[in-house]
């Protein structure tokens, strides 16, 4: 996370415990990696993702994990401001009307934070908002939990375990939304492209939080990490990138990309989202 990124209280109560975090394996996703990388046989990978029908039970309008970055780069206090962010997000009264005023009248989210390619850990399981009380839930076991995620940077990964706990989990949503945020390029894993692809091929829409500052290029990119965002991470329909810098408020950036993502692109005024943060779409997108 950014060091100059302006932190906002939190102010939850002390009555709700936090849960407690469940890791998930990515049942063959690493040694399916690796022959990909060592064969070239990469099919098997989506088959991973794709080849697994959804069995959801219970009806909500959206599906989200919030896929956030707990590699090595990111500090304690990062890690605090980060999940405050969120937490703040979920409870903010325009998020809220969005994730509850839809068919059902409620939504579910989890979130998850990761690390390297064997890494990725469920920090708040799934949970289902349908109201303050619930959010506020939300958001107290989020910033309670302890961390977990650990080495660098396998957004691939994250995203073949964000996919997975969609597609295995018992809803059945409208709209199905992995958030994934990381302040550096891919390292390791299963090959991103097959990691997106799986993933689009399930339904689900990937935006992203890209957090720019110096090193966020690493490992050396030709491009800078929004680029690598619209061009080879994003996807999916109503996709978007916001980016993030040393001068931006987080919680305004995660408050402008949480209303975005939750009401969808389509049903949004961008004119009076909150200014922080900078919107870009997938090439070619007509909204960009």
């Amino acid at each position: 996370m950014v060091k100059k990124l302006v932190a906002m209280d939190v102010g939850f109560g002390d009555s709700f415990k936090a849960t407690e975090a469940r890791p998930r394996m990515i049942h063959s996703a690493l040694p399916l990696a690796r022959a990909a990388i060592t064969s070239g046989v990469m099919l098997s990978l989506v088959m991973l993702v794709a080849g697994v029908p959804a069995r959801g039970q219970e009806p909500v309008d959206l599906e989200l994990v919030l896929a956030a970055d707990g590699s090595g780069s990111i500090d304690d206090a990062e890690l605090a401001l980060q999940r405050e962010g969120y937490a703040r997000a979920v409870s903010d009264p325009r998020v809220l009307e969005a994730l509850t005023g839809g068919i059902y009248g409620k939504s579910v989210i989890a979130y998850v934070e990761w690390g390297s390619a064997q890494s990725q850990h469920t920090i708040v399981d799934w949970t289902v908002i349908d109201g303050p009380e619930s959010a506020a839930a939300f958001g107290k076991a989020l910033v309670e939990a302890p961390r977990q995620a650990w080495g660098y940077n396998s957004i691939s990964n994250a995203i073949v375990y964000s996919a997975d706990l969609i597609d295995t989990n018992p809803f059945k949503g409208l709209r199905r939304v992995i958030d994934i945020s990381a302040d550096a390029g891919n390292i390791g894993g299963v090959p991103l492209p097959v990691a997106r692809q799986a993933a689009l091929n399930l339904g689900i829409t990937i935006n992203g939080l890209a957090i720019s500052r110096l090193g966020s290029t690493r490992p050396l990119r030709a491009v800078s990490l929004e680029t690598e965002f619209r061009e080879a991470i994003i996807g999916g329909a109503g996709a978007f990138v916001v980016t993030v810098d040393e001068t931006t408020s987080f919680g305004e950036a995660v408050l402008k990309k949480m209303i975005l993502e939750v009401a969808g692109l389509a049903n949004v005024d961008l004119a009076r989202l909150p200014a922080a943060g900078r919107l870009a779409f997938p090439p070619g997108n007509p909204t960009d």
